[in-house]
């Protein structure tokens, strides 16, 4: 075992776990949002307006809604460009020992895990709409869609893995580091991703107590992957896969993604995608523990190491 053990090693002070996520998030949110406010400015002089119930909703601004994704996406790759370039400085530690305590990162695994969530999210999807056809409209334009699905592929997996970095790696072993507890390092991140995610519409049309639940046990399920696999690399590839499959295929009034996706849901029912998530992430777990011989014990193992 090495990713969370690696915390053990280095500058490990507990006010840099504090300050590095909130510069981080800084620079994806100020110089990673440059060009989004540039868009927001020439569209409001030309008389468009922004959404008040949906910050990702940039429709009455006038702009494609391809290009309005790039928008809101492109400062998670500044963020991620900035967190990399201060890791080494605060920590003495490489991107790849936040991914998995080593030098390489398993692609392999990345991959794997996202085909896998993909097939469980079609099924899901499949399955609600032969059971809710009345509740969906079809939403196919062609000449949106296409460049929609190369813009989510290319894009997306940028926004992924800058919060999978900071929740499920950095502060996963920053929490090791303190608590050496392995359930802790599952834990106490997917809270903080939850909360992370309180101003989204979702939360305002549905209520907090609704829809929270399903953020945090989103984060829980990847973090309980990280430490079953000594790794980030199959909770980047899920929560790429989700977000991506989400852009592509299915969009609702309150979505954060606002895309020309394939469907549009009429009828969201909170509860009942929180028992969809809840039997898909069971059955990733199942798939992925199978498939990597994970052994469930480690969780109630302590983290253990010598410092230098």
């Amino acid at each position: 075992m090495r990713f969370l053990e690696r915390a053990l090693r280095g500058p490990n002070e507990w006010w840099k776990y504090l300050l590095l996520p909130i510069i981080a998030f800084a620079i994806a949110n100020t110089i990673g949002a440059i060009p989004l406010s540039i868009a927001v400015i020439f569209g409001t002089v030309n008389g468009g307006t922004l959404n008040p119930d949906n910050a990702g909703d940039l429709s009455g601004l006038g702009l494609d809604p391809n290009l309005s994704l790039f928008l809101l996406m492109f400062p998670f790759i500044i963020g991620l460009i900035g967190f990399i370039l201060i890791l080494k400085p605060f920590h003495k530690r490489s991107v790849k020992e936040v991914i998995n305590g080593t030098q390489s990162i398993r692609w392999g695994r990345f991959f794997y895990s996202a085909a896998v969530w993909a097939i469980i999210s079609g099924l899901m999807l499949f399955v609600d709409y032969s059971m809710n056809a009345e509740y969906y409209e079809l939403n196919l334009n062609w000449s949106l869609f296409i460049p929609l699905i190369f813009i989510s592929l290319l894009i997306i997996p940028f926004q992924t893995t800058f919060e999978e970095l900071i929740f499920r790696g950095y502060l996963a072993q920053g929490v090791a580091r303190w608590t050496r507890n392995r359930w802790l390092v599952a834990l106490l991140p997917a809270v903080a991703f939850g909360l992370l995610h309180i101003f989204n519409p979702e939360v305002k049309e549905y209520g907090f107590w609704t829809v929270m639940p399903q953020y945090i046990i989103f984060g829980l399920v990847f973090g309980l992957m990280a430490v079953l696999d000594d790794g980030i690399e199959t909770a980047m590839g899920a929560h790429a896969a989700n977000n991506i499959f989400i852009s592509i295929f299915i969009t609702a009034k309150a979505s954060v993604l606002q895309t020309p996706a394939l469907f549009v849901n009429n009828h969201v029912d909170p509860v009942k995608d929180l028992a969809f998530m809840t039997i898909g992430a069971v059955l990733i777990i199942l798939v992925l523990a199978k498939k990597y011989k994970w052994d469930f014990a480690i969780l109630n193992q302590r983290v253990e190491g010598e410092k230098e």
